[in-house]
């Protein structure tokens, strides 16, 4: 007899949530990719245009952006790491919990380490 469905994809364990935010990681990443080509292609267009859409950057708002697109990189790649470990290694599967405790940590010391200095360049803290 086959087994009634729940309603959802996911079933809210951790390797679940690390492969739902390793996906939106990545398409936030594509999307920043393609404006960043795109805005450093107006310099061939117009260097008045790209010096007004690099200005419209260096705003406080756009500073917690970069904190956001950061924390998505470093997650991404770490999580990466996790996910090549746990397909290639004899022990991943085993331990893919305790690795994605790994990446969740050193997420947060390089974040920790970013914040500090970023805050301070970009609100001005130090010159």
């Amino acid at each position: 007899m086959a087994k009634a469905s729940t309603g959802t994809l996911y079933r809210g364990d951790e390797g679940m949530w690390s492969w739902v935010l390793h996906r939106i990681t990545g398409v936030g990443i594509f999307f920043f990719l393609l404006v960043h080509v795109l805005d450093t292609s107006l310099v061939r267009v117009s260097p008045e245009a790209y010096n007004a859409v690099i200005a419209t950057y260096k705003t406080p708002v756009m500073a917690i952006g970069e904190i956001g697109l950061v924390g998505a990189i470093v997650f991404h790649a770490f999580n990466g790491l996790r996910v090549i470990a746990v397909d290639f290694w004899k022990g991943g599967p085993a331990n893919h919990k305790k690795l994605l405790w790994v990446v969740v940590g050193l997420w947060v010391i390089t974040m920790i380490g970013f914040l500090s200095r970023h805050l301070a360049h970009a609100f001005g803290w130090w010159s």
